[in-house]
C-alpha cells in the first residue's frame, strides 16, 4: 500500500483533478442546455396557442362572392399590382375543404381550396361623392 507522500500517489492525483474539474463544468452545461431546450419548447408551445387564437375562422355560404388568390404570380411588375382575382360565386362545397366557384366575367367553374379566397367587400360608391371647387381666398 502506498501513502500519499509517495510521489507516483501525487503524480496520480494531479492528473484526476483537472479531469474531475472538468466534468464538473460539462455536466454544468448540460443541465443549461437541457434548461435552454425546456424553455425553447414551452415559449413555442406558448407562441402556437397565442397564433392560433388570432386566426380567425372562415364561414362561407353557397351564393356568397369572394376573391381568389392568384397564386401563379410570383414576380410582381408593380408594388400596387393585386394579388386576388374576381369577384366570384361559390356554388358548391366538398367534404374535403374544397370549394367550386364560378367567375361572374367568363362563367367558368374552378374547384379549388378554402384557404385560398377571402370574402368580397364592395368598393366605395361613387355616385354619392360631392365634388366642391375651392375657390382662392380674397384677401
Amino acid at each position: 500500500m502506498k501513502f500519499p507522500d509517495e510521489p507516483d500517489c501525487l503524480c496520480t492525483l494531479s492528473i484526476i483533478e483537472p479531469i474531475v474539474q472538468k466534468v464538473c463544468e460539462l455536466d454544468c452545461k448540460n443541465k443549461l442546455e437541457e434548461d435552454f431546450l425546456e424553455n425553447l419548447e414551452i415559449e413555442d408551445k406558448e407562441t402556437k396557442v397565442f397564433h392560433y387564437a388570432r386566426i380567425s375562422k372562415k364561414n362561407f355560404t353557397v351564393g356568397q362572392k369572394v376573391l381568389l388568390h392568384h397564386s401563379k404570380l410570383k414576380f410582381f411588375p408593380g408594388k400596387l399590382r393585386s394579388r386576388w382575382l374576381g369577384p366570384h360565386v361559390i356554388t358548391k362545397f366538398f367534404a374535403n375543404g374544397a370549394v367550386e366557384i364560378q367567375s361572374l366575367k367568363t362563367n367558368n367553374t374552378f374547384k379549388v381550396n378554402d384557404h385560398q379566397l377571402k370574402k368580397y367587400r364592395k368598393g366605395f360608391q361613387t355616385e354619392h361623392i360631392e365634388i366642391m371647387d375651392l375657390e382662392d381666398p380674397i384677401l
